[in-house]
């Protein structure tokens, strides 16, 4: 084995094939990411699987891949739609219950995918504080209602964590829907009937009030409408039509005798394919051809014209598996002593910045309400007089929670040297100041694998060389912080930079598509991007053999659909090199050393609330 190649591919490998099996689906694509696990259309995304292969790695994703094959196998999303309540509460349950039935049939009829999906069970709840709740007010219900279908399903014990979640909740669902719980196992193997079961489970806890229309008594309704349309129409011996076609059914008797010879035929055709059972093939009638399976969606979302020549050798991959711990540390503390001379100066903005924000983040209260808490201050008043009312007070929201924040920095070789190192080094101060602040961070780099085109080129060239070929290098992608890792464990990650040979050439357009991709899939109300670079998008392979601004106007494409859709405040550093060509919130350093205040200040005047004194921090330059 090369020492570049992953000892963990082997194993992704055999998982994705186990989960393809499990599923019953080849065409399923399996990936590893940092994203939250899932399925979307034919693809499923399963927890990263880093190079070390830990055994809670391990564990997790087995026991997430379980989990969503029998989600694939065994769930049908038009039944599911169907029945589905437009309430919250209502809509929470019916999904964990649907859930709950999948992994349970899954463990009824593979009994070694349970302990697997308890491993995934298991982590969820202790990444939610499951063990430390105590009441049931703190305990979602719908999460308790899933594992008690669950538990019940299966008559597996769940793990601690879970089984305290399901035990706060288990007397109340017991107490009102314990005569509906009876029917549970008669229900499992029937999507349809389960759906019927979880409404009315959702109906004996309360929440029937959100349910919605029901639809099966719809179909009633058409059907109804359907008996009196057919009594409204009118008697065949009344009219004319029918006594003319009695006429020439006399005129022609070999002719009538054929017509219901063939409607007769077809009958019986129509019955044979009703009595047919499913999954058995039938032959496509002539002239019609077999569905087209859906098309590949494009590469970029932004401009569908955008072309990727081959994009099977891209990778996206974790900090921690490009480098061993250990030369981690080693960069690491390379990259400290590089910078120990500016680290007073990046400090000091640091501190400043973390002032502004926990100014921000200091409470504030009305007093003398009506309602509200009681001020205890104020009692004293009310014991020297006591026709003095009581006097409340309520705590003020503030803008400011709820927050996620992208660093997506330029990796390409211009930033080598001291642009990369003031980079790293002004990331990990912003990571640790805003993690204080209670502002999660990202931190994510983007360079590729290869200089002047990497595998894709060498496939280009072996099949002929193809005109207009699109992108032609294997783009690198990377995660340094993802924004639930707390910066302790990620702070060595930062040290790769000063890996030689990591910065190549820059594709900017697809690494921003990229990082706003992650971002819109974040649960935080507000997502602030921030893009540091040097320069205009370069990969001399695919601008050698595309029209000259390609890179450049998918780029252009990118920030107009990221700006037009507004789920993400775009901005934009740029060192030594005009982004406000590009960037509508952007400023432009002439000095890498420059680039901590730029970024201090930008990230701060985002939090102002005078949108006034925001545009006057930041500089804002429209682009011309």
């Amino acid at each position: 084995m090369n020492k570049t190649d992953n000892p963990a591919d082997p194993f992704k490998k055999a998982l994705a094939e186990a989960t393809k099996v499990m599923a019953d689906d080849p065409d399923l694509s399996v990936t590893y990411t940092v994203d939250p696990s899932g399925l979307s259309g034919e693809a499923m995304r399963l927890p990263q699987v880093s190079r070390r292969m830990t055994r809670e790695e391990v564990l997790l994703a087995r026991g997430t891949a379980d989990a969503l094959a029998l989600q694939r196998k065994y769930h049908d999303e038009g039944v599911h739609a169907r029945y589905a309540p437009p309430g919250d509460m209502a809509r929470d349950l019916y999904e964990a219950m649907e859930t709950a039935r999948c992994e349970a049939m899954g463990a009824r009829d593979m009994p070694g995918t349970a302990s697997n999906i308890d491993v995934k069970i298991a982590n969820e709840a202790m990444r939610r504080g499951y063990d430390a709740i105590k009441q049931a007010s703190e305990a979602p219900l719908p999460v308790a209602a899933g594992y008690l279908i669950r538990h019940l399903a299966t008559g597996r014990d769940l793990p601690p964590n879970a089984q305290n979640v399901m035990d706060l909740w288990r007397g109340f669902i017991e107490e009102q829907a314990g005569g509906t719980l009876e029917d549970l196992q008669d229900k499992l193997a029937d999507q349809t009937e389960f759906a019927k079961f979880a409404r009315q489970i959702i109906t004996d806890l309360g929440y029937g009030d959100q349910l919605g229309e029901d639809p099966d008594a719809e179909d009633e309704d058409q059907d109804d409408q359907a008996e009196e349309d057919a009594e409204e129409q009118p008697d065949p011996d009344s009219t004319g039509q029918d006594d003319s076609d009695d006429q020439d059914a006399d005129a022609d008797p070999e002719q009538s005798q054929e017509d219901q010879q063939d409607q007769a035929q077809a009958q019986v055709s129509m019955d044979d394919l009703a009595d047919e059972e499913m999954g058995e093939e039938t032959e496509m009638p002539e002239g019609e051809a077999p569905l087209e399976p859906p098309a590949p969606p494009p590469p970029s979302e932004a401009d569908p014209d955008y072309r990727v020549y081959l994009n099977t050798h891209d990778e996206e991959i974790a900090a921690e598996d490009l480098a061993e711990p250990a030369e981690l540390e080693r960069l690491r503390a390379y990259l400290d002593q590089q910078l120990d001379p500016l680290k007073g100066a990046v400090s000091r903005l640091a501190n400043k910045l973390q002032r502004r924000l926990q100014a921000q983040q200091n409470r504030s209260w009305e007093f003398d309400l009506e309602e509200g808490i009681l001020d205890a201050g104020r009692l004293a008043r009310v014991v020297a007089n006591p026709t003095t009312p009581l006097s409340f007070k309520i705590e003020k929201d503030t803008e400011f929670r709820d927050t996620v924040v992208t660093l997506l920095l330029d990796n390409s070789g211009s930033m080598r040297g001291r642009p990369i190192s003031i980079a790293a080094i002004c990331a990990d101060v912003l990571a640790r100041t805003l993690e204080r602040c209670n502002v999660k961070v990202e931190i994510l780099g983007f360079t590729t694998r290869a200089w002047k085109g990497g595998q894709a080129r060498e496939a280009w060239l072996n099949d002929g060389r193809p005109q207009q070929p699109g992108r032609l290098n294997d783009l690198r992608h990377i995660i340094y912080k993802s924004a639930d890792a707390p910066w302790r464990r990620t702070r060595p990650n930062l040290g790769l930079m000063m890996k030689e040979g990591l910065l190549k050439e820059n594709i900017d357009g697809e690494a921003l598509e990229w990082a706003h991709r992650r971002m819109i899939h974040r649960p935080e109300q507000r997502k602030i991007l921030m893009v540091i670079s040097d320069g205009a998008p370069v990969d001399d392979s695919t601008l050698s053999v595309n029209p000259a601004n390609y890179l450049e106007k998918h780029l252009r494409d990118v920030i107009a659909m990221v700006e037009k859709r507004k789920l993400v405040e775009l901005l934009a550093i740029g060192i030594g090199h005009d982004v406000t060509r590009y960037y509508d919130r952007a400023v432009t350093i002439t000095d890498v050393e420059q680039l901590a205040g730029a970024m201090t200040e930008q990230l701060a005047s985002l939090f102002d609330p005078d949108p006034r004194a925001r545009a006057r921090v930041m500089g804002i330059r429209k682009a011309s």
